[in-house]
């Protein structure tokens, strides 16, 4: 008569019994069929590599998980279900006579105490021993428990069985319901060994995830449905049934790939004509093979070398010898993890398959169901999820699905903000990396998703102090795990390679075996670190690519600059002008249109709608693309404005190029969008590359950088970089050789002797030190929520997640949780008719524009989807600490009632921002103004 479930609409319930043997099969299911082969090992190895005693561990917790609900504190949550279990001698008081106490012993906490006290009291096993087996069950609500609360529920032992007549029976009730499971589930005879094991605290981490993810399963009453609904079948129907309901995609199992790096790299990607697998990618798919077991891969080398098909092939040797079951791409930007995503789609398309292989896929951001590619992956089986933080949304029933020589399907369980990355195949924001250093609930999950995979991190050079912090201590725990990880770079410091290195390998910075890291000068280098091995260096020859850059000094003066480019520009040519700020991208654009005219300048920056965003990358790739020509797409004459998007993701080619002022490594990205592809067709003055750097006070000792870029990038940064750029800069002074110069400016740059001439010593010396405070500071209010390193053997993780960060996800909040950028907001912007009702924008593409939005209901999935495509973030000037409460405020008071139902999953909880015909309105003293040319302007009302 205890009970498990209830549902209070239909008063149908589950027994306990049937939850636990319900749960028990779900997670023998998930072993057989659904881990990867590389999580299983981890679980196996403290049993000496035996993957029958680790399922045997996996499937008995699972069963046991909910024992804590045999007790009066959760038992008399339901009066008519707990007044038969009175009936039937378990006495206990009503729900309101307990009090608060009740709230000490959640039902996993209590299961926990019941198991220790079953382990000791019965098998004999030492109380040390017992609870880093136990926690499991203390944490399958995704938060182990902390030791004050045992110590608390210790203390209260009528919460787990009532005092008096009763007693006996409640324990009687709790020992039978443990001795059944340890002998259903075959653990009774090995319990005497299990107890002189010590499990690894990454092994407890995973079991607990695989043992939340079997609960989820089972509690879902579509697949096993509440009594009297169920019919008369046997567990082992129940399971079959609700499993092949469920149609849980399977993991990858690649075989190794055979055949050269060469022959390997052919076979995966679509080389373009003529072209030839680089030297870093036979060099990369080479070490992959024969490091002495999988481990970190870090690669080094020139933008345009190929790295991420370096990085895809060898993931694909990776995973065939780790028994990996997925990849996660991690990018620094949803821009560059849209462009990644059809990549990854195309490289699936040549894997091997077996027949009828489905493999599940993610995009993993906050926008990406408005990803067109993502889109037309379609949604597997239509199972409602049990996740109750889900959004809700269910795919549209009927829809065709992808066809592929494995079938790739976004499957719809794994969809939900907690389980996502538990899809094979993920591409993603590097957020979701380093929320798995995050103190968070149900964190378990993301290391259950990273455990089973081979992570790619790119671009490895772009993330700050604050992020490095999360990601040092991520990549401990992949080492833990034995997780494959590739790490790609065009322009990583020596240092910040060795910190990469001494993390993955679990050893403290500044380890002597580490020192050859730090120190290796070669261009491109592959460097191969497994845990308990010496780290293995290579360096790869070049490919042979050269391309001498003209760097020369422009002085900070739009009309200067205008009146260059007119003189440049005479024989046509494309041009790059990348500012550090929106601001001065605005500025520059009106300033060049009046003297080249509104159709020969295009603005490309961050402050646009999403939808205007995406339009406006399309458009650059058509114009500047690899495919563009002279008659053929690309203009005879033109000029692009930019921010920092034209950094990454871009495969974009220019004739000149104007720049800020930035940090080295960040200058020669921009450099890589100069001359990037082979063309007969550029004008006669601009045969050869130029880059042209400004936004510097020249005249100053040392030159003084703008204001705004020192705002975005430190003053150190910026100084460092003029001081190893300053030969170059010199009039008469070498061009920069790419990408033979690439590595030492950034070893320059980024080294911790001086640089620059001895006049800017002093100076330099106190931006240091400037920088250096800062960044201890990012460390440390990095280090409040993060993670602890994986513990000893045998120490249970309790605590693991103390004084957490609740919920991590890709929102903003989420997103401030591990990035330390300036606080922001983001809203949806709609457009206000003359009569007084709202619509989509009226120049949205895709059929997206003009649509009605009524604010008496939720507008239909066509119209609420198109109107979240039209998103925009605000600036920092309206989410500056001062003015960003009453910004708030006034875009609530434009929050409609309608759209925050259950079923609006697009609008509900959203900010949302009316502009007006004429595409203005105010806000909070700003008057902001937007046009799809030019994107969102702000200024100050006067």
């Amino acid at each position: 008569m205890v009970w498990a479930k209830h549902d209070r609409f239909s008063d149908g319930w589950l027994p306990l019994w049937q939850h636990m043997e319900d749960s028990a099969a779900v997670a023998g299911l998930l072993w057989d069929r659904w881990l990867p082969a590389a999580v299983r090992r981890v679980v196996a190895e403290p049993f000496a590599g035996d993957e029958v005693d680790a399922r045997r561990l996996v499937v008995w917790l699972a069963g046991i998980h909910d024992v804590g609900k045999a007790t009066p504190a959760f038992a008399c949550q339901v009066d008519g279900l707990a007044d038969a279990m009175r009936a039937a001698g378990l006495e206990m008081p009503y729900q309101r006579q307990m009090g608060a106490d009740r709230r000490m012993a959640p039902h996993g906490l209590a299961g926990q105490l019941l198991l220790q006290e079953w382990l000791e009291e019965r098998c004999g096993w030492p109380g040390r021993s017992t609870a880093q087996f136990a926690v499991v069950i203390g944490g399958h609500h995704g938060v182990p428990p902390e030791p004050a609360q045992v110590t608390d529920l210790d203390a209260h032992p009528e919460l787990l069985r009532t005092p008096g007549a009763s007693q006996a029976l409640w324990r009687q009730v709790q020992e039978e319901l443990l001795e059944a499971c340890a002998d259903e589930f075959g653990v009774y005879r090995r319990l005497g060994e299990w107890q002189r094991i010590s499990l690894p605290q990454p092994v407890q981490v995973v079991v607990s995830a695989v043992v939340i993810v079997a609960d989820w399963i089972a509690s879902n009453p579509d697949l096993f449905p509440y009594l009297p609904q169920e019919q008369d079948r046997t567990g082992a129907e129940r399971a079959t049934a609700a499993w092949h309901a469920l149609g849980l995609p399977e993991p990858w199992r690649p075989g190794a790939p055979q055949g050269s790096a060469a022959e390997l790299i052919t076979a995966r990607f679509e080389l373009p004509k003529g072209a030839v697998v680089r030297p870093v990618q036979e060099a990369a798919v080479r070490v992959a093979r024969e490091m002495p077991e999988p481990g970190l891969l870090i690669v080094e080398a020139p933008m345009g070398e190929g790295k991420t098909e370096a990085a895809l092939a060898a993931a694909e040797v990776l995973a065939a010898r780790a028994g990996a079951g997925g990849v996660f791409f991690a990018l620094p930007t949803m821009a560059t993890s849209n462009a990644m995503f059809p990549r990854l789609l195309k490289w699936l398309d040549y894997l091997p398959a077996h027949e009828g292989e489905q493999l599940s896929v993610l995009l993993a951001h906050s926008k990406a169901a408005l990803n067109d590619d993502f889109a037309e992956v379609k949604f597997g089986a239509r199972v409602a999820s049990v996740d109750v933080d889900s959004d809700g949304q269910v795919p549209p029933p009927g829809a065709e699905q992808r066809a592929a020589p494995a079938e790739l399907v976004a499957h719809q369980w794994l969809s939900g903000r907690k389980k996502g990355m538990l899809a094979s195949f993920v591409v993603g924001t590097v957020d979701q990396l380093l929320f798995a250093g995050l103190k968070s609930r149900h964190l378990a999950l993301r290391h259950l998703a990273l455990a089973g995979k081979v992570v790619v991190i790119d671009e490895a050079h772009a993330y700050d102090t604050y992020m490095n912090t999360y990601l040092d201590r991520v990549l401990g725990w992949l080492g833990a795990y034995r997780v494959p990880v590739v790490v790609l770079s065009a322009t990583l410091p020596a240092e910040r390679r060795r910190e990469l290195a001494e993390a993955y390998a679990g050893v403290p910075g500044g380890s002597e075996a580490f020192t050859p890291v730090g120190q290796a000068s070669g261009y491109p280098l592959l460097t191969a670190v497994c845990p308990g091995h010496s780290p293995l260096l290579e360096e790869p020859a070049a490919s042979g690519r050269r391309s001498p850059v003209q760097v020369e000094e422009l002085e900070d003066d739009l009309a200067v600059l205008a009146g260059r480019l007119e003189a440049e520009l005479t024989g046509g040519g494309c041009v790059l002008v990348v500012r550090n700020t929106v601001k001065r991208v605005l500025e520059t654009a009106k300033v060049l249109r009046h003297r080249f005219g509104s159709d020969a300048v295009t603005v490309a920056h961050a402050r646009f709608l999403d939808v205007d965003r995406a339009a406006k990358d399309k458009d650059l790739l058509t114009r500047f693309g690899p495919q563009a020509t002279l008659g053929n797409g690309r203009p005879t004459r033109h000029i692009v404005v930019a921010s920092q998007v034209a950094e990454q993701s871009l495969d974009v080619d220019f004739d000149l190029l104007v720049t800020d002022l930035a940090p080295v490594d960040l200058l020669l990205q921009r450099m890589g969008r100069l001359h990037r592809h082979p063309r007969d067709d550029r004008p006669g003055r601009l045969q050869d590359p130029r880059c042209w750097v400004t936004g510097v006070d020249w005249t100053a000792a040392p030159p003084e950088p703008v204001r705004g870029s020192q705002m975005v990038y430190g003053r150190h940064a910026l100084l460092r970089s003029l001081a190893v750029l300053r030969p170059h800069l010199a009039k008469a002074g070498p061009e920069v050789q790419l990408p033979q110069d690439i590595s030492p400016l950034v070893q320059q740059a980024y080294g911790a002797h001086a640089v620059g001439p001895d006049e800017w010593a002093e100076t330099m010396t106190q931006a240091q030190l400037a920088h250096e405070r800062v960044r201890a500071q990012k460390a440390r209010a990095a280090d409040v929520f993060r993670i602890g390193a994986a513990g000893r053997a045998g120490r249970a993780i309790l605590g693991w997640l103390r004084g957490g960060a609740g919920d991590a996800d890709d929102t903003r909040a989420g997103r401030a949780q591990v990035r330390d950028s300036p606080e922001s907001l983001e809203v949806v912007v709609v457009e206000r008719l003359a009569d007084g009702s709202l619509s989509t924008v009226s120049w949205a593409g895709g059929g997206r524009g003009g649509l009605a939005l009524p604010t008496d209901a939720v507008p239909v999935p066509r119209a609420a989807q198109a109107a979240m495509a039209c998103s925009l973030r605000l600036p920092p000037d309206l989410a500056s600490p001062y003015v960003i409460d009453r910004v708030i405020a006034e875009l609530e008071q434009f929050c409609i009632p309608a759209w925050q139902a259950k079923d609006s999953s697009w609008l509900a909880g959203e900010l949302i921002l009316p502009l007006g015909s004429d595409c203005q309105t105010r806000l909070a003293g700003f008057r902001l103004q937007y046009s799809p040319d030019d994107g969102l302007e702000v200024s100050r009302e006067q």
